[in-house]
């Protein structure tokens, strides 16, 4: 029996409405290219990526003025009006190429300082694993929760709380089916993981590193040129 392939959704449908930046955020520029360009080179990276699939919307009119796309795009999709169905149907999308029991990264299209090493440590940590699993980090500020009003109802304990990040890797068919599942009992689903939760799995948490940023306010431009700069600097 062939070992199950590896194969990546993007999901690029969102409007970027918090930056407030006049288009969505994947297309800003970052040291002289869109941020979803520099996204898409760092998957394609992984050796073992068969090909990622980018869910776009349907008002997206900046996609076709790329210039340079890596080799392992498969195609295009819509996206949906949530990231759940956005990835939902990147899954279908993959269906005409990939075996139930493949392994699929899910990944923001605005994470654009993925580093390498860390998708190989999180397919070498997940593929023996029955539920998949998640790059994240250790939450090391103290957390406060808040009232509507903004005042500290709590300090909350921060021992065993991680922030997840993406890639998040699951298999084909069982993300199909926990996101089916979840968007029809109207579930919150703010990443895959969480799909993978409600259906009662328990994805590993594989420790990343923290440059790896989503892209998610002017400031953030800035700090991912920096990382990427030390990146390549070896730090």
């Amino acid at each position: 029996m062939a070992e199950p392939a590896f194969w990546a959704v993007v999901p690029a449908a969102g409007s970027g409405e918090r930056m407030q930046a006049g288009r969505p955020k994947q297309y800003l520029e970052l040291r002289g290219r869109p941020v979803i360009v520099h996204t898409l080179e760092r998957l394609a990276s992984f050796p073992p990526l068969r090909g990622i699939v980018v869910g776009l919307s349907p008002d997206d009119r900046l996609w076709p003025n790329l210039e340079t796309i890596p080799a392992t795009l498969l195609s295009t999709y819509a996206g949906g009006r949530e990231r759940a169905v956005t990835v939902l149907n990147g899954l279908l999308a993959l269906a005409a190429h990939a075996d139930p029991d493949d392994w699929v990264l899910v990944h923001d299209a605005v994470r654009p300082c993925l580093r390498p090493d860390d998708i190989a440590k999180l397919a070498a940590a997940v593929e023996g694993h029955p539920d998949g699993g998640l790059l994240a980090v250790p939450v090391t500020d103290t957390v406060k929760r808040a009232d509507m009003d903004a005042r500290v109802i709590e300090t909350v304990a921060r021992e065993r709380l991680w922030r997840a990040l993406t890639p998040q890797m699951f298999r084909l068919a069982a993300l199909r089916q926990a996101l089916e599942r979840a968007l029809r009992d109207t579930i919150a689903i703010t990443d895959e993981a969480a799909a993978i939760e409600y259906c009662g799995g328990r994805p590993l948490l594989v420790a990343g590193q923290p440059d790896n940023i989503k892209i998610t306010y002017a400031g953030d431009l800035a700090l991912a040129e920096f990382y990427m700069q030390r990146q390549e600097q070896g730090a």
